[in-house]
């Protein structure tokens, strides 16, 4: 979701970071039943699709709102260091792919120059409300053209 800073919805969408034929959850799932080093490959590419997938999302972005003035991101959980470890690691192959992608869109929206604001899912909903000064986000974002679903 795009929004002005009044709250006005000003554009909507869904993000496809993966290219055809990749799997969208290769530390969780389709890592899991091959070897470890056939994992890793298959991590980093999709790892790299998501890369160029987010460039080209957030150049659509621009297409439909000229000037955005930055990204909020939901905050990424601390990870082991590297993908095979990630894969092997229960608690941490639940939560890798995600991180993955939203640190592609993180690293497109900084090359645009764009700000990314990482914020705490748990306060995000009270955040944001009280910034767009609306009693209600479901009976705004509904008048503003649907309802909001999640942010």
């Amino acid at each position: 979701m795009t929004v002005a800073r009044d709250g006005t919805l000003l554009d909507r969408r869904r993000v496809e970071l993966v290219g055809d034929g990749l799997p969208k959850l290769p530390h969780h799932s389709e890592g899991q039943g091959i070897p470890l080093d056939e994992a890793v490959e298959l991590v980093e590419r999709v790892r790299v699709s998501a890369e160029r997938h987010a460039v080209l999302a957030l150049y659509a972005v621009t297409t439909a709102v000229p000037r955005i003035l930055g990204v909020a991101l939901r905050k990424c959980q601390a990870l082991p260091p590297t993908i095979a470890e990630r894969i092997k690691d229960y608690r941490a192959q639940n939560v890798a792919d995600w991180v993955m992608y939203r640190k592609a869109l993180a690293s497109a929206a900084e090359a645009r120059g764009w700000p990314v604001h990482w914020y705490d899912a748990k306060s995000i909903l009270e955040s944001a409300r009280q910034a767009v000064r609306v009693e209600n986000l479901d009976s705004h974002f509904s008048r503003c053209g649907g309802p909001s679903g999640r942010l």
